[in-house]
């Protein structure tokens, strides 16, 4: 482990943490509720906001950021640490991921290694092979079985205090930017009228519509991916490379690779495979803010250009 991300003395994990599977019905409750209510409340408040070119480029905005964390630091980062950054980047991304409403850093992470390791297997939580394409893509979230951090799983974060934290206080991040896109979208409403936009459209469109289309966007990888698209790999499972889905999620559709070598931080390993998300660290790594961005060994490839 590199000093930068060296935790203090700090607890390895909650005492009490929740046994997987354990969750009670009213987890199952308030996550369909949610889910429920944030597929209708967005699109029935367009009535009352109406739109505007502010709210559709916020709203854009908001996806291709939020699924950039996502990708990025939920993804790379956390669940699989493909690459190597400080305690304070890897706070500010898991933030900034958190902001997409999808749990905490060490949840996602610790249900996406179940994925890896049982994947299209019985254990896997969303595999349509297992129990059909819709339960992969969004009916599983409705379930308890695993509503809760298995931490055993992320035992090597859940050495960092703040990202413990983070875990637990995942609503927070997005309650917060809910509020400055209100009030500031307030203030420039007050201070350009001609972009015909208030509080309560940024707030619908860049909080409520961005975030449906992103919750979709992030699930095509579980449904989609293990459905349609081609297997230059032999992985063992059902996992499958698709240029439609690598666009829409910055990079995550090349999912037959990254199953066939899960530490590559680049995710399209052949020209063509359009990364966006490897494009943005190769930034940040210029700058100095990630390093060591871990590449799939020629071996692999040359397995990849044989199968071609």
């Amino acid at each position: 482990m590199p000093p930068a991300l060296a935790p203090a003395a700090a607890p390895a994990a909650p005492a009490a943490a929740p046994v997987p599977g354990r969750a009670s019905a009213g987890y199952r409750a308030f996550s369909t509720s949610w889910f429920v209510l944030i597929h209708i409340v967005p699109f029935v408040a367009l009535a009352w906001v109406g739109v505007s070119v502010a709210a559709v480029v916020l709203a854009f905005l908001m996806y291709v950021l939020r699924m950039l964390a996502v990708t990025t630091g939920y993804h790379r980062l956390f669940s699989h640490r493909s690459y190597e950054t400080s305690r304070a980047y890897a706070f500010l991304v898991a933030a900034a991921a958190c902001t997409a409403i999808q749990k905490g850093p060490l949840w996602w992470a610790s249900v996406h290694r179940l994925h890896h390791k049982a994947s299209d297997t019985p254990e896997d939580a969303h595999s349509p092979v297992q129990r059909g394409f819709w339960w992969a893509h969004m009916g599983w979230i409705c379930s308890p079985a695993h509503s809760t951090t298995e931490w055993s799983r992320v035992q090597d974060w859940a050495k960092f205090p703040e990202i413990v934290w983070l875990d637990r206080w995942h609503f927070v991040p997005p309650i917060l930017l809910g509020a400055v896109i209100f009030f500031g979208g307030g203030a420039l409403a007050a201070a350009f009228p001609g972009l015909h936009t208030s509080g309560a459209q940024l707030l619908v469109w860049g909080m409520g519509v961005s975030t449906v289309v992103l919750y979709h966007g992030t699930w095509c990888v579980n449904s989609v991916l293990h459905v349609w698209g081609s297997k230059r790999f032999k992985t063992g499972d059902e996992s499958r490379n698709n240029r439609f889905v690598a666009w829409i999620t910055m990079g995550e559709g090349w999912h037959n690779n990254h199953h066939r070598y899960q530490a590559s931080e680049r995710q399209g390993f052949y020209p063509g495979e359009i990364d966006l998300g490897h494009v943005f660290l190769s930034m940040l790594a210029k700058l100095g803010i990630v390093r060591r961005l871990k590449v799939p060994p020629e071996s692999v490839l040359e397995e990849g250009r044989r199968a071609l």
